[in-house]
């Protein structure tokens, strides 16, 4: 019976993501033809599997689709899982029309496509999970450990360096949100992976994550396990002084004219100099970007200095109560000389790159965005875009192809299209959890839809 239940959900997103997403696999395989991952080098990923974490290399050579999920909340939202589905049908559709060179898709096809699915990820291309470990641990008010991440003063703390020693379940915030947010059972979940995790913040998310993506991989009949890769703080602490992130945080700060590139590609203005590219730490341990109020000063064409200024700030409320903002709770200030960027060495300095400028080092081939335009952000992608285009000219942060392998070509960007996003369906949030949907044809049955971003609107 499950296993009939599970081909059924199966075949019912896979029929429409074909239906109402063909543009997207036609446009895959248009790229996978005239890929080339040049002289990239092996992609390290991991995954937990029962608990216990598994490291994979794989061949530069592959044609990787990122897709994500978040350390600002140890449960899976049904946004989350939305996004991992859509990416393995982009994903297995890709590999198997371009291996089958169809143009068409018919009962047969859709039958060995659903067969595919409940494989882990093989062939050319491969789906894995970026996940941003500079995050605010509850960014969007929707972590159940809320109230012990504010009073263990954590808040504005990157993700990174969350510690579990002092976090326990937030029981005001289990009882308000159940059914909308969080489910009984991923909490007694969250409470038992938080008492065997050694202190690692992370590594609880994803062990919760991962359990929780097992279980359903059997309900859908989809495997739903990527690797993962943690970006930015986990590489950096990793590279050496000559890694690609330490090189792209010297390059971009490298004298006026450098910044002042980076700025066009974010469409700001010099006037003010008022966003970091990188975001330093303060010695609290504070590294919440929207907590970070900055400046950039120079001496002609030449970085002099750059100010910090941590202050308390309201982060994001959930979909359920407007009201319930989450904070970063901040107060220091530093300043960093400005050769300390020029001769970065993230051991002396850690901080934070913006995201289009850490992404440089995903080795993404092609992108799957969550509602780009309603619940994600055009300007990011625009940044996004700008200055992958500029790095291949070799506008900035030259040498890129060159010295670390990075592709000079633009990856396809794929969303989800916001109309169509899952939601709960009585409470209608794309942030509920998976957990609180008590039937999951019920997002079966909201279809899967998923749209090809023209990349000509997303260049400034």
């Amino acid at each position: 019976m499950i296993l009939e239940l599970s081909l059924e959900l199966s075949r019912t997103i896979a029929e429409d993501f074909l239906k109402n997403s063909w543009p997207c696999v036609q446009a895959m395989i248009a790229d996978m033809n005239t890929f080339g991952a040049e002289n990239r080098k092996n992609v390290p990923l991991y995954r937990y599997v029962n608990g216990q974490r598994n490291e994979l290399v794989l061949d530069g050579d592959h044609f990787f689709l990122r897709t994500s999920v978040e350390y600002s909340n140890p449960q899976l939202t049904v946004e989350e899982v939305q996004g991992i589905i859509a990416a393995r049908l982009l994903e297995v559709c890709g590999n198997y029309f371009y291996d089958h060179r169809l143009s068409t898709c018919g009962q047969q096809e859709i039958d060995e496509i659903c067969r595919i699915l409940q494989n882990p990820s093989q062939g050319k291309v491969i789906t894995f999970l970026l996940n941003t470990d500079d995050i605010e641990p509850d960014r969007y008010s929707m972590n159940p450990l809320k109230e012990s991440i504010l009073t263990s003063e954590q808040s504005a703390f990157p993700a990174a360096a969350v510690k579990t020693e002092k976090l326990q379940v937030d029981q005001k915030f289990a009882q308000k949100y159940d059914g909308s947010l969080i489910s009984k059972s991923e909490i007694a979940r969250i409470a038992y992976h938080l008492d065997c995790c050694n202190n690692g913040y992370m590594d609880m998310v994803d062990k919760v994550k991962y359990e929780h993506l097992e279980s359903l991989s059997k309900s859908f009949g989809i495997d739903l396990c990527p690797y993962s890769m943690r970006l930015p703080l986990t590489a950096l602490e990793k590279e050496t002084n000559e890694g690609l992130l330490h090189y792209i945080i010297r390059e971009t700060h490298r004298d006026y004219g450098s910044v002042e590139c980076v700025y066009r590609c974010m469409g700001r203005s010099m006037k003010n100099l008022s966003t970091l590219l990188t975001v330093p730490q303060s010695s609290k341990g504070y590294g919440s970007k929207r907590a970070a109020r900055g400046r950039i000063y120079f001496d002609g064409v030449k970085l002099k200095r750059v100010k910090v200024d941590y202050r308390t700030v309201n982060l994001y409320p959930n979909a359920i109560d407007p009201d319930d903002v989450s904070k970063a709770i901040a107060e220091d200030s530093l300043t960093i000389e400005g050769d300390k960027f020029a001769n970065y060495d993230f051991k002396e300095v850690p901080s934070s790159p913006q995201f289009f400028l850490y992404s440089l080092a995903s080795p993404e081939d092609a992108v799957l965005w969550h509602g780009i335009g309603a619940f994600g952000a055009s300007e990011l992608l625009k940044s996004y875009t700008t200055t992958r285009v500029a790095c291949a000219r070799d506008l900035l942060i030259k040498g890129l192809i060159e010295k670390y392998g990075i592709p000079s070509r633009l990856p396809p960007q794929f969303n989800l299209v916001p109309s169509h996003m899952w939601v709960h369906p009585t409470h209608r949030n794309i942030d509920a959890s998976i957990g609180c949907i008590e039937n999951l044809k019920d997002m079966a049955d909201q279809g899967m839809s998923v749209e090809h971003l023209p990349t000509d609107k997303y260049i400034r």
